[in-house]
């Protein structure tokens, strides 16, 4: 798992916006509909999720 230069920003949104920061990531996957859906059921289940996707790929 290389860390490139994006992930700070990505990180970043993934806190404040989790589902954009899960699309910059890996685009229209289920992960991305998945992070839509848990950051309407609870904003922090879409922060942990994001950020697993970001840190995970």
């Amino acid at each position: 798992m290389a860390i490139t230069a994006t992930d700070p920003i990505k990180i970043i949104l993934a806190i404040f916006l989790p589902p954009v920061g899960v699309f910059m990531e890996v685009g229209l996957t289920g992960h991305f509909w998945l992070s839509i859906l848990l950051t309407f059921l609870g904003f922090i289940p879409g922060i942990i999720h994001a950020l697993y996707v970001i840190l995970k790929h």
